[in-house]
C-alpha cells in the first residue's frame, strides 16, 4: 500500500531534500536510510525539494509499503526514534495513484525574519533585516501575485518545463517580535521564493525599486539575482 507522510525538518542539518552525489547528508538520504533499516526498499517521492538551510513544517512524501507493515503508528515510532533533525507528524494510507508532487494543488510557504539581530539561539532559524516600511513591502509583494512567468526569478541552471506560476497570496504580517513573509501558489521554481523575498525587502530598504521590480517580473529587464539566505525559509504545507 502506498502511504503519504508529512514530516518537520531542520535543513540547516543537511545538504538540502535532493538525493545528490557528492553527499549522503540530505533529507532523502536519511529517510530512505531508516526505512531500509525497517525493510522498506521503495524510494520516497517528496512534494517539492528544498535547498540546503531551508527548513519545513509541512513536507509531504510518499512510497509503498511491504505487506508485513500494518501498524502505520509503530513504523512512525520507529522511524522517530531512527531520525535525527527529522520529525515524522503524520503517516496515512492513500490510493497508489497518489504522488506527492504532482497531486498537489496548493503550496506554501512561509519566511521569518527579524529587523533587530537574532539570538545566538535563532540565526539558524531566522533571518535579519534592517527596519523598514511595512507599507511599501506589502506593496511590493502584492506585484507577485496572479499568473507570471518567473523567468527572472529562478537560480541559474534550473531547467523546467515551464516557469509559468500562479500565485494565489503573498503577504506580510507581524507577529510580536517576527516579521512573516507568506506564499501561496500552484508551485514554485527553484530557489523562486528566496529571490522574490529578496527583491520585496530590497524595494523596502530603497536597495531596489518598486518598478525596477515591476520589469523584471515582466521579463523586460534583469537586474537583481540575489537570494535571501535560507535560515527563514520554511516549506509550511501542502494542499491536496
Amino acid at each position: 500500500m502506498r502511504v503519504k507522510v508529512t514530516i518537520v525538518y531542520d535543513g540547516g542539518k543537511f545538504q538540502g531534500f535532493q538525493k545528490q552525489k557528492s553527499t549522503k547528508n540530505t533529507i532523502t538520504s536519511a529517510i530512505e536510510t531508516a526505512l531500509r533499516s525497517l525493510g522498506i526498499k521503495d524510494q520516497i517521492r517528496g512534494s517539492g525539494r528544498t535547498d540546503a538551510g531551508v527548513h519545513a513544517t509541512g513536507q509531504v512524501i510518499d512510497f509503498m509499503l511491504p505487506d508485513f507493515w500494518t501498524n502505520l503508528q509503530k513504523l512512525k515510532v520507529e522511524l522517530n526514534r531512527k531520525l535525527k533533525h527529522i520529525f515524522i507528524k503524520h503517516i496515512r494510507i492513500v490510493p497508489d495513484d497518489f504522488h506527492s508532487r504532482f497531486s498537489a494543488k496548493k503550496r506554501l510557504y512561509r519566511y521569518l525574519f527579524r529587523s533587530t539581530p537574532p539570538s545566538i539561539f535563532e540565526e539558524a532559524y531566522v533571518s535579519y533585516y534592517p527596519k523598514f516600511e511595512e507599507h511599501y513591502l506589502k506593496e511590493a509583494l502584492k506585484n507577485f501575485e496572479g499568473e507570471h512567468d518567473f523567468s527572472n526569478f529562478i537560480k541559474t541552471g534550473s531547467i523546467t518545463h515551464t516557469n509559468i506560476r500562479t500565485i494565489y497570496k503573498a503577504k506580510y504580517k507581524k507577529y510580536k517580535n517576527y516579521h512573516i513573509i507568506y506564499f501561496e501558489a500552484n508551485g514554485f521554481l527553484r530557489a523562486q521564493v528566496r529571490m522574490m523575498v529578496e527583491g520585496a525587502l530590497r524595494v523596502t530598504l530603497n536597495k531596489w525599486s518598486n518598478e525596477a521590480l515591476q520589469r523584471q517580473l515582466n521579463l523586460e529587464e534583469k537586474t537583481m539575482t540575489k537570494l535571501a539566505s535560507p535560515q527563514g525559509l520554511y516549506l509550511a504545507k501542502i494542499i491536496y
